[in-house]
């Protein structure tokens, strides 16, 4: 028999998947609580139990399409190269590719910004990619560079992909654009680079 952790897991998870669903396929606007609680097959106080309001809940679902996207394998053409440089476009492209696609994108690039507001989805995505972007840009800057350099150029940098994510969302072609977009990220990374010795 479940116990009361395991049942109260299972209850949030249905609540997730299907808030999940419905915020990608409608949109936040669009759905309501009445709708998450019929399709996880719970009753609408079993939402708020859960989860304090529609946006609390979206910001779950958000958290966690952004986990996904932090912990996603890139495809197999997708081979680490050597020069950091390289590893920054490609993560890039790897990221603006997979943010694009339809449920992504609705729940990250179009409503997430509006419905937790942009200090909240900055702070989520610091959280996710913050100390890999860092980490690479202080290899591009070379030792010389101070932990300030490298922390505020990271910060500019991330912003430059989070503007690219949000043209990649309203863009015709999304995958053309998620291709020129981390091109143009590669060049500006480039002009980073620390002198060679």
């Amino acid at each position: 028999m479940p116990s009361q952790a395991e049942r109260r897991a299972a209850t949030q998870g249905m609540i997730l998947d299907s808030a999940r669903r419905l915020f990608a396929d409608q949109g936040f606007e669009a759905t309501s609580i009445d709708d998450i609680a019929v399709a996880a097959g719970v009753a609408k106080g079993a939402v708020y139990h859960h989860f304090a309001s529609k946006e609390a809940l979206f910001a779950e679902v958000l958290e966690g399409v952004q986990a996904e996207l932090a912990s996603a394998q890139p495809p197999p053409g997708f081979r680490s190269p050597g020069d950091p440089v390289q590893l920054i476009e490609l993560g890039v492209l790897h990221y603006l590719l997979a943010a694009c696609e339809p449920p992504a994108r609705r729940i990250l690039l179009i409503d997430g910004p509006v419905v937790i507001g942009w200090r909240q989805w900055r702070e989520i995505d610091d959280r996710y990619f913050g100390a890999g972007t860092k980490a690479v840009l202080g290899q591009v800057l070379g030792e010389t560079a101070s932990e300030r350099e490298v922390d505020l150029l990271a910060h500019l940098l991330m912003g430059a992909v989070m503007e690219a994510a949000l043209i990649c969302a309203t863009a015709d072609d999304p995958q053309r654009s998620a291709h020129e977009l981390a091109a143009a990220v590669g060049r500006m990374v480039e002009g980073l680079r620390a002198p060679r010795r």
